[in-house]
């Protein structure tokens, strides 16, 4: 049987290659503006999601302890490094996440949240020192990703077993990633890593 980690991976490969080339911190040399700009990218991806998550009782929410990644990232926003940069164009309104969605999507929407920690950890290794004064609390504020993250995928592994389930998965991950890539597509500054 396919293994649901497997699965995930294979189905968001190209999803997530995009999206490491061209956030706002893909640029060479990423600065303060670009980590503002990620920020509120984030922001306007993870706020309705995580709303929409939270209003589930089963399937993460119910293995997994709550962790408000939205709170860290607006104390970023509201740093006063920040505070000096040119104001940034709104961005799109998504669309509403799907209210009969199986746990097992779930699942694969939360496997992208959980998944862009181990992201964010390497960010804030290669840019705690360039964007300094900023403390890059939203990239490094949580410690160490990796425990949560093999807590993570044990019980995704417990939780997403049959074929059904593990396409359903698959299908949450891949409309997260659309999500995000949506919002960048609607950004009005160009690409990172493409100027």
């Amino acid at each position: 049987m396919l293994d649901v980690l497997t699965a995930l991976r294979a189905a968001t490969a190209d999803r997530h290659a995009e999206l490491d080339s061209r956030t706002p911190l893909a640029a060479a040399a990423p600065d303060l503006r670009a980590y503002r700009d990620h920020l509120r990218l984030l922001e306007a991806w993870l706020a309705p999601l995580q709303a929409w998550l939270d209003s589930y009782p089963d399937g993460p929410r119910q293995q997994m302890p709550p962790r408000d990644y939205l709170a860290q990232l607006r104390i970023d926003l509201a740093d006063a490094s920040l505070k000096a940069l040119p104001v940034a164009a709104p961005l799109a309104v998504q669309q509403p996440w799907p209210k009969q969605a199986s746990a097992a999507y779930r699942w694969g929407v939360s496997y992208v949240i959980e998944g862009s920690q181990l992201g964010g950890a390497v960010l804030y290794k290669r840019l705690a020192v360039s964007l300094v004064p900023h403390p890059l609390g939203y990239l490094g504020g949580q410690g160490s990703p990796g425990p949560r993250w093999q807590q993570f995928l044990a019980a995704l592994r417990a939780d997403v077993v049959t074929p059904a389930q593990i396409e359903q998965a698959c299908q949450g991950a891949q409309q997260a990633f659309d999500s995000l890539i949506g919002l960048l597509n609607s950004s009005s500054a160009a690409p990172a890593g493409r100027l």
